[in-house]
Parts: structure tokens; sequence; C-alpha cells
């Protein structure tokens, strides 16, 4: 295992670049390459920056996407094994705004007292954390936060009748179909027998758990990341992850850029 530290513009996604290209020349099957990140435009960068060293056609066979996207070509694929269909629909922020609204609705509780937009982003944070609303309910402490987890949970419901998931069921589906089943997540280890991810300080809970269930056994695992700052604290990333690097991997070697 491998943790680079460094701060902005000091070349960390370039390593993952050159590590991706020098891994290539060393004969490594390009399919056996996983690189993670946060947004669409950091993984077409990373990919249009390895297509540059390594050449398109073998840019092209490599893993490299966002987060939510990996999950959701896993969760397509694998569809079935957690009782969904493999087309099931994917509800965005208006589409859970709409569904909170009607689960305040069907509870009698008031636009007024908690507003839809704002009960949306209390839930993604819950999510992130991996929490459910019966876990959010339990260490509710009665008021506001108990209006919070029933709408959560009736919320949850109509999800489920409608087949659909949100933007953070993607990871938390991803994470609980590879504890349900063991041989897809031999099989995702056993085929990314490489794995990388970028800005690892950012990742929550969920993704966290993605990255440990793929790399363990192998543990060829790199990570790059800045370990004085956190863009995505608000929604849940925890610095945490890339503080304690060194403990969940002990053999890890650190490099400071």
């Amino acid at each position: 295992p491998v943790l680079v530290l460094a701060g902005a513009g000091s070349g960390k996604t370039r390593v993952i670049t050159v590590r991706i290209a020098h891994l290539l020349a060393r004969r490594v099957p390009p399919k056996a390459v996983l690189a993670v990140t946060f947004t669409n435009k950091a993984a077409a960068e990373m990919r249009e920056r390895v297509a540059g060293l390594v050449g398109a056609k073998r840019a092209g066979e490599l893993t490299i996407g966002t987060f939510h996207a990996f999950c959701l070509a896993l969760l397509r694929e694998h569809a079935k094994a957690l009782g969904y269909p493999k087309g099931f629909a994917i509800c965005d922020a208006s589409d859970q705004v709409a569904a909170l609204k009607g689960a305040l609705r069907e509870l009698r509780i008031p636009e007024a007292t908690i507003q839809p937009r704002a009960l949306q982003m209390q839930i993604s944070l819950a999510k992130s954390r991996m929490l459910t609303p019966e876990l959010f309910l339990a260490q509710a402490g009665g008021g506001r936060d108990e209006l919070i987890g029933r709408a959560w949970r009736r919320y949850e419901e109509r999800l489920a009748r409608s087949r659909s998931m949100d933007f953070d069921d993607l990871l938390l589906r991803a994470v609980q179909l590879l504890e349900q089943r063991e041989e897809i997540r031999a099989g995702l280890a056993e085929r990314y027998r490489y794995v990388m991810v970028d800005e690892y300080q950012d990742t929550n809970a969920p993704q966290y758990e993605l990255v440990r269930k793929i790399a363990g056994g192998h543990r060829n695992l790199c990570v790059v990341g800045d370990d004085d700052q956190s863009i995505y604290g608000w929604r849940g990333a925890e610095v945490s992850h890339i503080l304690r690097f060194k403990h969940d991997w002990p053999d890890a070697r650190v490099v400071r850029l």
C-alpha cells in the first residue's frame, strides 16, 4: 500500500496517471487497473492524461471514473442480487425533493417545520455515515430529529415501492452487495489487482468501505491526497481516513511530494 501526501497543485493526479502508465509498461493488463475519483471532470482529465501517455486504445480498457459511476455499473450488473431490476431508476435531486414532500404530507408534517431540501441534505449526510432510518431514530433525542427519522423512513418506503435509488444509495447498495455476496467481492478483487484513489481525504464511509473490500486482500492500493484539507467535509467526507491510513495498512509506504 502507498500513501502519497501533497498539497494542492503539487502534482497528485500526475502521480496516478504516471503510475498507471508505468504499470502498463510492465505488462499489467489495463483491465486489472481501477482508478476512482470524485467528479466527472477529474475522471475525464485523468483518462485524457493517461491516453496521452499510453494511447487512447489502452486507456479505453482501464476502469477510470467516479465512485458513483463505478457503483452504478456494478449495480446494473448485479441488481437482481439485491432485488432490483437491472434498469432501476435513479432519483435526481428534484425527484428526491418531490418524494420527500410526499413523505411529509403523509406524516402531516408541515413544510414550515422541516423544509424538504434541508431534509434531503440531512438524509444525504446520514447516509454518507452509513446510518439507516432505524439507527437515526434510535439516536434521536426526540423533537426535530425524530420527525426527520420518520420522514426518512417514509421516503425509503417510497423508493422501495418504485424500485429506485438516490445517488447516496448507489454507494450504500454497492457496499451491501459486496457484504452479502462474497463471490462478487472476490471477483472484483481478482479483476482489479491495482486500485488507485485520487483525493483520498474526501472519501466518506461507504467509499472507504468499498476500497477496503476490493483491495483488502491483495493490498495493492495507492491513494493520493492532502491531509490538510477536505473539500467535501460538509457532505460526509472524513479526513480521518487519510490520517489513519498507516493504521489501516500498517505496511504502507508514505511519500510526501
